[in-house]
């Protein structure tokens, strides 16, 4: 599983550091919606679609990642539309058991993962679009906050977050992330900025609104990538699944990968632009 794994992710990073360092934003682009699609294609099958139908519904993502990509400038209502999802109907959904997903109606279901998957992967270009510094940040945030999570709550953890969904999962984990994110962004603005140059997510907060306000929107941020987390293997405990996919051996499926990406992403975005000047 180990070599798996290491296998696994040496090839992605044989394919992603290039599209990230080239001047083109085309092999970025292409990786992200290569990426969506393969987890529309997931959602589908999560969720109650099968063969060439679930192929169908992961075009459909790409079909409308496409559209967005070549349509908008700076959509800032999607991001706070996102955002008001996410925050309200994540906290409604993570307040049940899991089975409680697959009473909701299936058109519902697949329109929310759809939505969520294009917002997600529009909001990624938007943030390589800024510039490698404004990309690395928010995804080093969302890293740093779960890997913190994982280890403050495996060492203090007490109580738990969503017992119901993801056992292992505990508040005290959830405080440990945002410390990590913390100590991050304090050593982002210090020493990464002046190395990389260009704007980060935290050099943007700090600079235009100071580090009290910055603080929060990173505690609001690493609060919206546990949802995600959860947010997945809520659906995926619905239906006795252990990974969205196979498609990445030793990882599980592009889902699992992203899921805590796909609301902190758009979330960064309505609430930088909100704050910035």
């Amino acid at each position: 599983m180990l070599k798996q794994r290491v296998i696994t992710a040496l090839v992605l990073l044989a394919v992603l550091l290039p599209a990230l360092m080239v001047d083109s934003p085309w092999p970025f682009i292409s990786f992200v919606a290569l990426a969506m699609t393969a987890a529309g294609w997931e959602w589908a099958r999560l969720n109650g679609l099968a063969g060439a139908a679930a192929m169908g519904f992961g075009a459909l993502v790409l079909l409308l990642l496409a559209l967005g990509i070549t349509s908008f400038s700076q959509p800032s209502w999607l991001w706070n539309l996102a955002l008001v999802i996410w925050v309200l109907g994540g906290a409604l959904a993570l307040r049940g058991a899991s089975p409680a997903w697959l009473l909701v109606p299936q058109a519902v279901r697949l329109t929310l993962g759809a939505l969520a998957l294009v917002t997600a992967g529009l909001a990624f270009v938007h943030w390589k679009a800024q510039g490698l510094n404004a990309l690395l940040s928010i995804l080093c945030l969302v890293w740093v906050a779960d890997i913190a999570a994982y280890f403050g709550g495996r060492r203090f953890g007490r109580r738990k977050l969503a017992p119901a969904i993801s056992p292992g999962k505990s508040w005290e984990g959830v405080w440990s992330g945002w410390l990590g994110v913390f100590l991050l962004a304090l050593g982002w603005v210090h020493f990464v900025d002046p190395w990389l140059g260009g704007s980060s997510l935290f050099g943007q907060l700090v600079t235009a609104k100071g580090w009290p306000l910055a603080l929060l929107v990173c505690l609001v941020l690493s609060v919206l990538s546990v949802v995600g987390d959860l947010f997945e293997s809520l659906v995926k405990r619905a239906v006795g699944a252990k990974d969205s996919s196979q498609l990445l051996p030793g990882h599980g499926g592009v889902l699992d990968r992203v899921d805590a990406l796909l609301p902190t992403l758009p979330a960064a975005l309505a609430l930088s632009q909100g704050l910035l000047p």
